[in-house]
């Protein structure tokens, strides 16, 4: 059990005395020894976890605002963090999006350039150069600056020049589901991930996409009945009736599982992301998340699926 260590029962295990710790402090140090244990198994998931060739995670909900880029900066990086790279953050909207302005680094070239000069690309060197390097070792491919709109064909052939190089790519889509660039993005994904806030229209347009996804029938299909959902708090008050209410609407939709993230000030602040600036919790909370989506993908992508996705 071991001597007390806070209040005046750890003052007087200093001293020698044979003082074992309060029932509060017990439980404490039981509920962090249990924290401890948590983030150990969850890390040796993300970290051991292989495939047959690259995979990729889908990070989408219609409603805007919810909180995709985050979710796909940070759930990128603390796979990268902990795998120790190889894993790509790209922006699959159709017009640019808010990926380069979060992420960190200031890139001379991004997704555009990319776009343009993806035939061309041979080697991770050259990748590399329309790359932002982040501290988690991810690395982000953004919009630049201005850029044509992104069609399914580019986001196709940028897809299959990453997956040459990295071995997981996260993809920051955009608001349009109907779109030619959101198709091709569904269609080289294996793992759907929703951001949803506690707040109906974010769950009901989230549930929409799942039941067009379905209605699509085959991969769209599988990537609806494999959702994950994560549950970010921007700061704004919220009702138990509608958490709740949340949790049983994406329950009855066929979400496998729903993680909660806690506020976080670095995230709310709406600039730069860097995952060494999340609160502990915060950073656990992402953690808990990719390890669910480092599981379904294990169960999305046997061995025996080598060449079943088309790229």
């Amino acid at each position: 059990m071991g001597k007390a260590t806070k209040g005046f029962r750890g003052a007087l295990a200093s001293i020698g005395l044979p003082i074992k710790p309060s029932a509060a402090e017990t439980a404490e140090l039981a509920a962090t020894a249990e924290a401890e244990a948590r983030r150990a198994r969850n890390e040796t998931t993300i970290r051991q976890a292989t495939w047959t060739r690259a995979v990729s995670i889908l990070v989408n909900n219609p409603k805007g605002g919810t909180g995709k880029t985050p979710t796909s900066l940070l759930l990128g990086g603390i796979i990268a963090s902990i795998r120790g790279g190889s894993t790509a953050i790209v922006e699959f909207s159709d017009d640019p999006g808010a990926l380069n302005y979060r992420a960190e680094g200031n890139p001379r070239l991004g997704l555009g350039e990319l776009v343009r000069d993806v035939e061309h690309i041979k080697t991770a060197g050259q990748l590399h150069g329309y790359t932002a390097p982040q501290t988690s070792f991810a690395n982000v491919i953004a919009s630049t600056g201005r850029r044509e709109r992104l069609t399914g064909e580019a986001v196709l052939a940028v897809s299959s020049v990453i997956d040459e190089f990295y071995g997981i790519r996260v993809m920051d889509t955009g608001n349009q589901p109907t779109s030619s660039a959101f198709r091709g993005a569904v269609a080289v994904a294996d793992v759907l991930v929703i951001p949803v806030l506690n707040a109906g229209d974010s769950v009901l347009e989230a549930i929409q996409l799942l039941d067009e996804l379905r209605d699509a029938g085959g991969q769209p299909a599988e990537l609806a009945d494999r959702a994950i959902a994560v549950r970010l708090t921007d700061g704004r008050p919220e009702s138990e009736s509608v958490r709740e209410e949340v949790a049983r609407l994406l329950h009855d939709a066929g979400v496998r599982s729903l993680h909660e993230i806690p506020y976080d000030e670095h995230i709310a602040a709406r600039g730069q992301l860097t995952l060494g600036s999340l609160n502990p919790a915060t950073r656990d909370a992402f953690a808990s998340a990719a390890a669910a989506v480092v599981r379904t993908l294990q169960e999305a992508v046997a061995p025996a699926s080598t060449n079943n996705r088309k790229a």
